[in-house]
């Protein structure tokens, strides 16, 4: 944000001035934490810029768990959220009174993604044919390269995409949904039917309804869950994480869209 202290805030792109507004949050809320940027060392700047780089993912995840993060160190900041849906994904993918074929472990994720037949068709892109042997071999063979700004198939109710009407079904999911509630709500809150900001979680989050960044949140971390990458880390894929992130936050926001996620709100907060 060096580069960026002289220069007036209407000057900024719509990125940095998410960026902004999370580093000065942090400023505000964590004492010293200017001190430290300014006097540590090479290695606790770095640790401190990687929470940084978190936190903007996470930015409507409230600010005090973003500090309460900080405290903990890099570790604990790479997400109580990531580690606990990890496992839960994998249960909510997988068909009732039945198993993955071949089966995931929990703690190992090097066998998601485009690995599995099961996490590959959740984050095929949308307007691909998951069970075209063709599409399926170069999407695992690297010749179709997914980039964070592609739209996938788990983002969509039932899994399809409806190219005469993108919006169709779009960011509601049976897992979309899932996810929101063991987050927002409690893990015991997914399958029972009261809405997910109706709970003690959401209200220590200071959440009264669903918001579209928390919506855009809960994605990037479903996404991350099925991706065959262990950690969030300073590497593509954390570029990738922030590039999806803001690919679905930038449609939120867009003026032109209003009238579909006024709709998609009234949907989530039913």
């Amino acid at each position: 944000m060096g580069e960026l202290a002289d220069v007036p805030e209407e000057n900024f792109t719509a990125e940095e001035r998410r960026e902004h507004r999370v580093f000065q949050e942090l400023l505000k809320s964590v004492p010293g934490l200017e001190e430290r940027l300014i006097e540590g060392s090479e290695e606790e700047v770095d640790t401190i810029a990687e929470l940084v780089i978190f936190f903007v993912i996470q930015r409507d995840h409230s600010v005090l768990i973003a500090v309460d993060k900080l405290s903990k160190g890099a570790s604990g900041a790479r997400g109580d959220d990531t580690k606990s849906l990890k496992g839960a994904v994998l249960d909510w993918i997988t068909p009732r009174g039945q198993s993955l074929v071949p089966p995931l472990a929990r703690n190992v994720k090097v066998n998601c993604s485009f690995n599995h037949e099961r996490t590959g068709a959740l984050l095929c892109p949308a307007g691909l044919d998951w069970s075209n042997p063709e599409i399926k071999a170069k999407l695992r063979n690297g010749e179709i390269v997914v980039s964070g700004d592609q739209w996938l198939l788990f983002l969509y109710a039932d899994y399809r995409y409806d190219s005469e009407d993108p919006w169709n079904g779009l960011f509601r999911s049976a897992l979309l949904v899932s996810a929101y509630k063991h987050v927002f709500t409690s893990p015991s809150s997914v399958d029972k039917e009261p809405k997910a900001t109706r709970s003690s979680n959401a209200r220590i989050h200071g959440m009264t309804r669903v918001t579209p960044p928390s919506v855009t949140y809960i994605a990037t971390q479903v996404r991350f869950s099925l991706m065959s990458s262990p950690v969030f880390s300073r590497t593509d894929t954390v570029t990738d994480s922030e590039r999806f992130y803001n690919l679905l936050l930038e449609l939120f926001e867009d003026s032109d869209e209003k009238q579909e996620v006024d709709e998609l709100l009234v949907w989530w907060n039913r």
